[in-house]
């Protein structure tokens, strides 16, 4: 049903990289100009959807401290293995915390406080090693979880609600968090907890997927020389399965990925990038025209390369969420699998600004330079990211709109700059 909400989107794409394929290598100066605003407006609907994320995530002065350490350390480096590590220190760091597993760790060193401690910390009382804010992620986790297929939706969704969350799905952006009464409350599930699966067979999804995961990667990595069409699939496959936030956090990987290869050029990968905005469908569609421009040069038709890139994006979100929400129902019930998922959300929304950060640095595109250059380097191109952002957070302005205005601001812009 997901997959299938996202095809008119991924249709689009396809088609547009059609077009694309078929642009030379030098555009007239009015093309980069209207390319460099629409860049920009994407940079601030994308730094919007930043900060309705942390809001929506930030519980505490950890999960403050984690947004800021993951996108400081995401814009310090990149590499394949990367993310996924971040995401795991963050769900270690909150375990940590929310356990007090250093409390307890020093108690066993310092056996004549444990009596004391014991009574003040209350430990024959389930709240003693429940901190508030992990009562008050316990419900929001499964809506997380239930997101994370559809890392799927784009920052174009982001900043219509401010109810927004890490794994913002759009169809189901509206669903709020609701906070237990009592954290000894009985166990009641919701019906939207309610998996088609049951946790058998989420078992046998994940490890078919995880196997098959293991499959391609080790094919990856032993022939790096097998046919573009694999290699897009592979390389897509892996950015699927280590996204854990979608949306915006899915750009900067599509980029190493892709253009890092050299099978799609800079300036192709930002066009398609502002107008992805402006599609319907998430962010994820993106990986659609990317695939199908990967082709060019090769005896792949491009249809291929857009079917490859579809799976490849869409199918390790769609199986983990389905295996794991099998799985769910048993697991919200553990404390320290809801605890890492708030730290797991913390640092994939600072990767969220990392994105804002990498696409800020290759905004501005001219004849000369068609890698990108740093959008600061004009203060025109500041206000067209400025009004964006203002535009989405204060006045209502839409993602589509937000482009649309970005792309005449540059035409405004090249107008003035060669009216001498």
């Amino acid at each position: 049903m997901l997959m299938s909400g996202s095809l008119p989107g991924a249709i689009g794409m396809f088609c547009f990289s059609l077009g694309v394929s078929r642009i030379g290598d030098k555009l007239p100066g009015a093309v980069y100009a209207l390319l460099s605003g629409l860049n920009a407006a994407t940079v601030g609907i994308i730094a919007l959807a930043a900060v309705q994320l942390s809001q929506k995530v930030i519980t505490d002065k950890l999960t403050r401290a984690l947004i800021f350490l993951g996108g400081a350390a995401g814009m310090l480096y990149t590499a394949l293995w990367y993310f996924p590590i971040l995401m795991a220190a963050a769900g270690l760091a909150t375990i940590v915390w929310d356990l007090r597993v250093l409390q307890r760790f020093a108690r066993l060193w310092n056996p004549r406080q444990h009596e004391a401690t014991a009574a003040e910390l209350g430990e024959s009382s389930a709240q003693a090693d429940v901190p508030q804010t992990l009562r008050m992620s316990e419900s929001s986790a499964t809506t997380s979880l239930q997101r994370n297929a559809a890392g799927i939706s784009g920052s174009s969704n982001l900043h219509q609600t401010r109810q927004v969350s890490v794994h913002n799905d759009n169809n189901a952006s509206n669903e709020t968090t609701t906070q237990p009464n009592s954290a000894s409350a009985p166990f009641q599930p919701h019906e939207s907890d309610r998996s088609i699966l049951s946790w058998q067979s989420g078992l046998v999804l994940i490890f078919i997927f995880f196997t098959s995961f293991l499959t391609v990667m080790l094919i990856r990595g032993l022939y790096p020389s097998l046919t573009r069409a694999f290699s897009v699939f592979a390389n897509l496959f892996l950015a699927g399965t280590i996204i854990f936030g979608g949306g915006p956090v899915v750009i900067p990987l599509l980029r190493e990925y892709i253009v890092a290869e050299g099978w799609v050029s800079p300036r192709n990968f930002l066009l398609g990038l502002a107008l992805i905005q402006a599609f319907p469908g998430p962010n994820f569609n993106f990986a659609v025209y990317l695939g199908a421009l990967a082709m060019s040069g090769s005896n792949t038709p491009p249809i291929l390369g857009a079917t490859v890139a579809f799976l490849g994006i869409f199918i390790p979100g769609l199986a983990v969420q389905s295996g794991f929400m099998g799985l769910w129902i048993y697991l919200r019930k553990i404390r320290a699998v809801v605890s890492a998922l708030r730290g797991i959300n913390a640092a994939a929304v600072g990767l969220v600004f990392t994105a804002v950060y990498r696409l800020w640095q290759i905004g501005y595109l001219d004849q000369d330079n068609q890698d990108g250059q740093p959008l600061g380097g004009s203060p025109w191109w500041v206000v067209v990211t400025a009004t964006s952002f203002v535009g989405g957070a204060s006045f209502g302005l839409n993602p589509p709109s937000a482009v649309v205005l970005g792309g005449i601001m540059g035409m405004v812009w090249f107008g003035i700059v060669n009216s001498g």
